[in-house]
């Protein structure tokens, strides 16, 4: 069953705060062969909080539909997993990869790895509890030096889980050095059931150069895909061709993220659709002309008519001075330097 999900081999990485609806929608549009939802707490007492109510918003959704649940009660994620698959999951993931603070104090996402004993309870509960794939996202281990994804990969395995995602770094690593797909590669021949590789895959060519390197069945793509949708159909094209597809120009982009932006404020109304949407605005525009000076002006609109008009006003400006993406092009397709 786990099979039918897999599209292509480019996925989206979950992230908090980022991969709603609108922008999994947005990355499946543009090629993406499957995206995880944000976590979600396996704490019921928060199950109707505004948050978690449009975390566990799939109406409309492409499918399949993967929800990520997080926490550390077996019986508590064992639970969640049936709501969530009564909402309309077709996949369950489960969160052991998330380093933020406030997750690990709880002793969730990757604060887990330090008890393999919980892990193991947690992965037999949750797997046991549905009749759908169940998968992990996880990280090498909770410290450098103390890595402990082989013997985690394994327990996976035994317990059932589906495919492992795996990003390229400790818990202690957060997201500085460089991911380590050394570690990656030795999972992947210790393990049967599908790897996704994740970690700076960042270009076309970086991902062609994991999935080779690695052996990986898929790769995951998180930060990359922040105002880069179309970041996608370039991997696809570039795995299928050993070419570059030509970037966005400046039109395109503008009417992806106006399209981005009528999503956000339809999903979330007009007070949090325009905050939620800045992060967003910010990051389309990284890198074109006067996009400091024009982001600090966007940050101070307080309603989605005027922040969509000075998005638009804008790329207006950009158009009739015949800016273009050839220099940003270059900016994302740097070179690159593998560290192992």
């Amino acid at each position: 069953m786990f099979d039918k999900t897999k599209r292509n081999q480019i996925w989206v990485a979950p992230m908090a705060g980022v991969t709603d609806r609108p922008f999994r929608t947005l990355c499946k549009y543009f090629g993406a062969g499957h995206a995880v939802s944000e976590m979600m707490t396996a704490d019921k007492t928060l199950r109707m909080s505004k948050k978690s109510l449009y975390r566990a918003n799939f109406d409309g959704e492409i499918a399949p539909i993967s929800a990520q649940i997080a926490g550390s009660d077996p019986e508590q994620l064992a639970e969640a997993a049936r709501y969530q698959v009564e909402n309309g999951a077709q996949i369950v993931d489960i969160n052991m990869g998330c380093p933020a603070k406030k997750v690990c104090n709880k002793l969730a996402g990757s604060a887990l790895l330090q008890d393999e004993d919980l892990v193991a309870r947690i992965l037999d509960a949750v797997v046991a509890a549905v009749d759908v794939p169940v998968t992990l996202k996880t990280r090498l281990g909770f410290l450098n030096g103390e890595e402990n994804i082989m013997r985690v990969a394994k327990r996976a395995e035994q317990a059932g889980i589906a495919a492992l995602a795996l990003h390229g770094r400790t818990r202690e690593d957060m997201y500085l050095n460089h991911a380590r797909y050394d570690l990656i590669k030795q999972v992947k021949q210790e393990i049967s059931i599908p790897l996704i590789a994740n970690g700076d895959i960042d270009t076309p060519e970086k991902a062609k150069y994991v999935l080779d390197y690695t052996g990986a069945d898929t790769i995951m793509i998180g930060r990359a895909a922040q105002g880069r949708p179309w970041i996608f159909r370039e991997i696809a094209h570039y795995l299928k061709t050993g070419e570059y597809l030509a970037a966005p120009d400046i039109q395109e982009v503008k009417d992806v993220l106006m399209g981005h932006l009528e999503e956000l404020y339809a999903f979330y109304g007009e007070y949090s659709g325009c905050r939620i949407a800045r992060k967003h605005i910010a990051w389309y525009t990284k890198g074109l002309h006067s996009s400091n000076e024009f982001r600090q002006q966007m940050y101070q609109v307080e309603s989605t008519h005027e922040q969509a008009k000075v998005v638009a006003d804008y790329f207006d400006g950009l158009l009739a001075h015949g800016q273009n993406m050839d220099e940003v092009r270059v900016e994302i397709h740097h070179p690159f330097e593998v560290k192992t």
